[in-house]
Formats: structure tokens, C-alpha cells, sequence
């Protein structure tokens, strides 16, 4: 039977395929090649008298190995346009990593009854992310973030006090999730859960519950080495085969392509900020570190 995984913990793995939801464990194989099962793995397992058995893990369309997570279509990041003020860097550093992982990111911004989002917004549809307006009030916003999302596997992702929780709520009343404290239906509490999980939406598609993103050390996620910045900052790509010299880092050269974007004003200012300092972040690994990570 063919199935996706939508909890792992211990070894044991819950695998939900079209004749049910399985609990299995996975062949010795995959120990002895150093592949771990993910949640969001779609895999092939057998039933027989002792149980079922994870045969095979089919190719991943993209993986994180901090929180581990494989096939993940969406990264969500969710900011409030006030109280806590937006983190641009923050919100850049993600974006970078979701391209970097091959993985679609989108903006939602929250609390637009109390402060607009309009120059924000408008910032990152002039880069081509997909950006949504709530406001967590009145739900307004809600219906197109769960049409965009219906179908796919998506994490959402934002810092305490954004409104990400009462943004589920009004997508999804069921998850009942305790705004701030804990999700009754998904089992989360507050620095409690270690591992991730799968909420099968009955729309279609799944939410990963994944503590790994209520922490902002981004270097849990994914490294980025500098050589390899400037590729996930989707706007910069036309202009980097352009630049005078070949291993240009687009942070201060003269007759940089990019920087004359952004001088041009067809590149963010704060985008470009972003960048050199993710560059300078980036040039202070010692990469030879994590090689081997």
C-alpha cells in the first residue's frame, strides 16, 4: 500500500493510506543507508502477522532535516503589521531558506484593522511571493488563505504574539487551538512537543505541527553559505549574470548589476539590506563546520 507519514516518534511511525491509518516500523535498510523517515514521507509499506513495515520511502520533492519534515509544498510565515512590529530580516532569512529548500513561501500579514500593510505588501508581490491580508478580527482574509493552501502540505511559521493561532482558528474552527497556549486537538504545549506532526485537513492537504518553528535560530533550519545567497533572493537572479566580475558579492562592488537595481529601484531597499546582512552572517561561518552536519 502506498501511504504519507503523518507522525513519527520513537521509531514508530503512523502512516495514513487510502485502506486506513497503520502504525509501522521501517526496514533495517534504511538505518544501514542513513535515511531517516520524515513526516510527509509517501511511502510503501506491507502487512503481514507481525505487523506493518515501511518497504520503501519514494523520492522527496524537498526535505528539512531541523524540524524533519520531507515534501513540504508551503512555508507560510505569518507577521503582524503591529504589536510585535514586522521583522523584515527575519521574514527574509525565511524566505531565503524555503527557496534554498525548494519549498513555495508565502506572506501572511495579520492585524491590518489596527495598522495596514500596504507598503509591506506590496514590497514582496513586487518579487513575486504570494502575499495575503487578515484581519484576525473579523476573519476577513481567512477564506483566501485556506483556498491557497487547500490540497497542499504546508508548515506555518511566526513569532509569539503575530496572530498565527487565531488565524487557524478562523480558517479552521475545529483545530480549537488555545490562542497563545496550547492546541487541544494537535497536542501542543508551550516548549512541549518534540516532534512533528501531520493534521489532515478536510479540505484536502495537511498542516505540519512543527514545534521547530516557534524558535527563531534560523541555523536550525538550514545553513546558507554565502556562495549560495544570492540565488534564493528570487529577484536578484536577473541581475547576478550581468555583474562585471564573476565572483561578485553583490554587497558593495562597483558596476554590480544588482546594486544598480537596487540604486534603479527595481530591487527593495530592504531586501538589499537584508541580503548584506545575511552575507556578513554568512562569510562568518566557518563552512568547514558543518560540512559533515
Amino acid at each position: 500500500m502506498n501511504g504519507i507519514i503523518t507522525k513519527a516518534i520513537g521509531g514508530l511511525y503512523t502512516v495514513e493510506a487510502s485502506d486506513g491509518i497503520f502504525e509501522c516500523k521501517a526496514r533495517g535498510i534504511f538505518r544501514k543507508k542513513k535515511i531517516s523517515p520524515m513526516c510527509g514521507d509517501k511511502v510503501v509499506i506491507t502487512e503481514d502477522k507481525d505487523g506493518c513495515v515501511i518497504e520503501e520511502i519514494l523520492p522527496r520533492s524537498s526535505e528539512l532535516i531541523r524540524p524533519p519534515l520531507a515534501n513540504l509544498d508551503l512555508l507560510v510565515f505569518v507577521s503582524s503589521t503591529v504589536e510585535p512590529r514586522p521583522n523584515t530580516l527575519l521574514l527574509d532569512k525565511f524566505i531565503a531558506i524555503a527557496e534554498f529548500k525548494k519549498i513555495k513561501p508565502v506572506v501572511v500579514f495579520t492585524k491590518v484593522d489596527k495598522q495596514p500593510s500596504d507598503k509591506l505588501a506590496e514590497i514582496y508581490r513586487s518579487v513575486g511571493i504570494d502575499v495575503f491580508e487578515c484581519d484576525n478580527v473579523t476573519g476577513e482574509g481567512s477564506a483566501e488563505v485556506k483556498e491557497f493552501i487547500q490540497g497542499k502540505l504546508s508548515a506555518f511559521t511566526g513569532n509569539t504574539g503575530v496572530g498565527k493561532s487565531s488565524l487557524l482558528n478562523n480558517m479552521y474552527p475545529e483545530l480549537d487551538i488555545a490562542t497563545g497556549e496550547i492546541s487541544k486537538k494537535l497536542g501542543r504545549g508551550r516548549h512541549t512537543t518534540r516532534h512533528v506532526q501531520l493534521y489532515k485537513l478536510d479540505v484536502g492537504g495537511y498542516i505540519a505541527d512543527t514545534p521547530g518553528f516557534s524558535s527563531f535560530d534560523t541555523n536550525r533550519y538550514d545553513i546558507i553559505f554565502k556562495d549560495q545567497l544570492a540565488d534564493c533572493f528570487i529577484e536578484f537572479r536577473e541581475y547576478t549574470c550581468n555583474c562585471r566580475f564573476p565572483n561578485c558579492s553583490h554587497t558593495k562592488e562597483k558596476g554590480c548589476a544588482v546594486i544598480e537595481a537596487v540604486k534603479n529601484g527595481d530591487i527593495p531597499q530592504s531586501r538589499f539590506e537584508s541580503y548584506v546582512q545575511m552575507y556578513e552572517e554568512a562569510r562568518a561561518l566557518k563552512e568547514w563546520e558543518y560540512k559533515n552536519d
